[in-house]
């Protein structure tokens, strides 16, 4: 009876005119954050690396560039990726000295539980959302987000729901589903921190590969906006 009145609660705090379509846009306008420069340590299948992250993502492109600042033996070696409006996304990886090929999308993120292609998704972008129920992540009411491509939207999931804490705007879980409507991915937020623009976000980010049961965790020490790269900077010539 206390869970179900404090559902209706939260419910009734939610602010009406907050449609699944006005979550969503408020939520990929989150992401579309401008140039940013991010640096934190990834944990994965018994390696740890240390990388510095330089991005740009707008309403029209996303351009994120990996590099690995450590272990030594790894120094240099980078990932670039890109989606430029409409076409399709694009992968280049580089390890030093000189060598450089693409990469198929749905390729693992320096072997990751993260694709490369889940670096670029903006599903909050997607034409089809609805507000699909409410649950708690961490004892944290949510408004449950649905998420579904649309029929020019490439990407490797069906459906992605996100538990949405409304008062921050963070999304606390995020779970991708496949072609048959499986849960394949789970995306899992940590400590809840105010960043350098005052916006709430993640410190931390925990995912979950359910069909091998492996966990990536991604724990941020710096993010930085207001940064200015250049083109080249964002270019394979700059992976060099």
């Amino acid at each position: 009876m206390k869970t179900i009145l404090a559902l209706f609660a939260f419910a009734l705090s939610v602010n009406a005119a907050d449609t699944a379509i006005d979550l969503a846009a408020k939520l990929s306008a989150l992401q579309q954050d401008g140039s940013s420069l991010v640096r934190l340590k990834m944990l994965t299948k018994g390696l740890t690396l240390q990388l510095q992250i330089k991005q740009r993502r707008t309403a029209k492109s996303t351009e994120v560039l990996y590099q690995v600042l450590w272990p030594k033996e790894r120094l240099g070696e980078s990932v670039l990726l890109k989606k430029i409006g409409n076409q399709a996304a694009t992968g280049t990886v580089f390890v030093p000295p000189e060598s450089l090929r693409k990469i198929d999308m749905n390729e693992a993120l320096f072997g990751s539980d993260l694709l490369c292609a889940d670096v670029l998704d903006n599903f909050f972008a997607w034409p089809n959302q609805a507000l699909v129920g409410v649950g708690f992540v961490n004892r944290i009411s949510c408004q449950i987000l649905e998420s579904k491509p649309g029929k020019s939207d490439a990407s490797n999931y069906t459906i992605a729901r996100t538990w949405v804490d409304v008062q921050r705007l963070v999304p606390l879980r995020i779970e991708k589903h496949n072609a048959v409507g499986k849960v394949i991915r789970r995306i899992d937020s940590g400590r809840v921190v105010t960043d350098d623009i005052g916006r709430y976000v993640p410190l931390g980010l925990t995912v979950t590969d359910l069909r091998s049961n492996t966990v990536t965790e991604l724990d941020g020490s710096k993010l930085k906006h207001d940064v200015t790269f250049t083109d080249a900077e964002l270019t394979l010539t700059s992976l060099k």
